[in-house]
C-alpha cells in the first residue's frame, strides 16, 4: 500500500529541495511533533548518506535512522530505514518535487506493507 499526500508549495523546486538539504536547521520548525535530526553518515543530502531523527507519531516517540537511496536534486528524494524490522513494515519514503505555475507540488509517498507482516 502507498500512502500519498500532495501539497502545493508557493516556492520553486530549488527552494524546496534546499529545505531538505538544510534539514538539520529546518526539522524542528517543519512540524510540532519533530524533536531532533542529525546527519550520521555522508555529507548531507546524497545517495548513501544516513540521518537519525526523533519524532512523535500518533503520540508515540519514534527514533529512526534512514539511508538515502536516490537523490535527484530539485526533483526527487527517496530514503529507506536502516532497521530491517522497520524496513519490513515501511520499505521506503519518497518526496517528488514537480514544478507548476505558482511554485511546485510536493508529493510524499510512504510505502507500507499490509497483510500478515503489516498487522
Amino acid at each position: 500500500m502507498i500512502l500519498k499526500e500532495t501539497t502545493d508549495v508557493t516556492a520553486p523546486p530549488d527552494v524546496v529541495y534546499r529545505f531538505f538539504e538544510e534539514m538539520e536547521d529546518n526539522y524542528v520548525e517543519w512540524h510540532p511533533d519533530h524533536i531532533t535530526f542529525r546527519w550520521t553518515e555522508g555529507a548531507g543530502l546524497e545517495q548513501g548518506a544516513e540521518d537519525y531523527f526523533k519524532e512523535y507519531i500518533a503520540g508515540e516517540l519514534q527514533e529512526k535512522t534512514v539511508r538515502f537511496v536516490e537523490v535527484d536534486p530539485d526533483r526527487y528524494i527517496e530514503f529507506r530505514p536502516t532497521s530491517l524490522l522497520v524496513g519490513l513494515l515501511m520499505p521506503s519514503i519518497s518526496f517528488t518535487i514537480e514544478p507548476c505555475p505558482n511554485g511546485c507540488e510536493l508529493t510524499q509517498r510512504i510505502k507500507v506493507r499490509t497483510g500478515p507482516i503489516g498487522a
